[in-house]
């Protein structure tokens, strides 16, 4: 089984001005994408569709953000539609709600990072006796302590005590057509509560699970 994260919004916590005018998001939300090896090009086949239907360059990179709300509408239902087609494929994601997090955990926004990626898969990794886990190399979560991936890992075996062993392999986004489908997931979901914009979370809500902190 293959995992792959991305993520929309900031682990900043400067809340005394706008997002992207000197503050930070309000919230951040993780996207997972589950796709056992033999699926995996069906993710990839959505982008290409949002590629061609919009005549997108093929050697630019698409991130969710710049994509219009016909755009995001488009995309999401056809991962709809691959979803109810194929149910071995899996959506997850997890937002946090910032502004409501307690100072002391501010401190360090990495151990945030891999609580919420522990919230949000472990249930389901751990059915799976090899997990290839693939983040965006260029993910925001900063280092400290153990790896996420060791994090993960060490949960697996000493707390769920299952077999599942872990294999970390982040991987370019831009180079990474499921990586670049799990961020455009990710923003969809994250416009909901950052932007009250509900029209893509809409549509993708009744088919992915979704949980949320601190709110």
């Amino acid at each position: 089984m293959n995992i792959y994260l991305d993520e929309s919004g900031d682990l900043g916590w400067k809340f005394d001005s706008p997002y992207k005018k000197g503050g930070s998001s309000r919230f951040l939300t993780l996207a997972f994408l589950f796709s056992p090896k033999d699926k995996i090009h069906l993710p990839k086949r959505v982008v290409k569709k949002l590629y061609k239907k919009f005549k997108f360059d093929p050697a630019t990179e698409i991130k969710g953000k710049d994509l219009t709300v016909e755009q995001k509408i488009f995309f999401c239902k056809n991962v709809v539609t691959m979803l109810q087609k194929n149910n071995e494929l899996k959506l997850l994601a997890i937002t946090v709600n910032k502004v409501n997090v307690q100072l002391h955990l501010r401190q360090d926004g990495n151990k945030l990072y891999n609580y919420m990626v522990n919230l949000a898969i472990l249930d389901e990794a751990k059915k799976f006796p090899v997990v290839t886990f693939i983040p965006d190399k260029r993910s925001i979560k900063v280092a400290s302590g153990n790896s996420l991936s060791d994090y993960l890992q060490i949960k697996l075996w000493y707390e769920y005590n299952v077999l599942t062993t872990l294999k970390n392999c982040p991987a370019e986004s831009h180079l990474n057509k499921n990586l670049q489908f799990t961020d455009i997931v990710s923003n969809c979901i994250w416009q909901k509560y950052e932007n009250n914009e509900n029209r893509f979370y809409s549509i993708l809500k009744p088919h992915i699970v979704i949980k949320n902190l601190y709110f």
